[in-house]
């Protein structure tokens, strides 16, 4: 897909920056449209964007709660990009729990904006191109065209980070992956996250499996593989 035919979402209450980016990602050739407030976005055809640029502050319902709203009430994927003032590391954790593809401290440089926006849609067009297929062992199915986990028939939400990783792990029974190998596959080279982040989605993959999250296992010293 062209560059022309890429739909941006700017979601921002900030106006002059809202129009600074809108006038350079026009510049690099994609079609933008803007936002002031998560319930002005919330009125749009999210799905027919390709990239939700999002801040987080931002009046009654915040950047958090959009995006918990996308990914769990209506079950869109489309990717999102936060750009925050907000730059703790609870504040970052927080942002990929809930399913960012990548997260911008503020203030960040157009350059900077320019190269993730380019590797997230890379990333999303890649994925898209994957066949559909089911993963089962055991009581568990993981419908990867969906993006779906079932456990004893159950459906079981995962956020994107945490599906990719337990497809990654599917995909591979038995091969360890580091925490570096985990965070280059799974968020790339282009984001700047901790091996912590690693743990923390593990931690939560456990969690969410159930009496199955035994298989998940951590070679010390090596890292995490899945075992049957």
């Amino acid at each position: 897909m062209e560059k022309k035919d890429k739909k941006i979402l700017i979601v921002d209450d900030e106006e002059d920056l809202c129009e600074i980016l809108q006038y350079n990602l026009i510049n690099e050739g994609y079609n933008t449209e803007i936002a002031h407030s998560a319930e002005e976005a919330l009125k749009r055809s999210l799905e027919d964007f390709d990239l939700i640029l999002l801040d987080v502050m931002m009046g009654n319902v915040s950047g958090f709660k959009f995006a918990d709203i996308l990914r769990k009430e209506k079950n869109i994927e489309t990717p999102i990009i936060f750009l925050t003032a907000k730059d703790s590391e609870n504040d970052i954790l927080t942002g990929f729990s809930l399913g960012a593809d990548d997260y911008i401290p503020k203030p960040f440089s157009i350059n900077e904006l320019s190269a993730r926006v380019k590797a997230v849609l890379k990333r999303a067009g890649n994925e898209k191109k994957k066949q559909a297929a089911i993963v089962r062992f055991g009581e568990i199915e993981l419908d990867t065209h969906r993006k779906r986990l079932i456990v004893h028939d159950e459906k079981v939400e995962l956020t994107k980070k945490e599906y990719e990783i337990l497809r990654l792990l599917l995909d591979n029974p038995g091969k360890v992956f580091s925490r570096e190998n985990i965070l280059e596959k799974v968020w790339g080279n282009d984001v700047i996250v901790t091996e912590r982040t690693v743990d923390v989605n593990i931690t939560r993959l456990r969690s969410k499996l159930g009496e199955y999250g035994s298989y998940l296992k951590n070679k010390t010293g090596y890292g995490y593989y899945i075992e049957f």
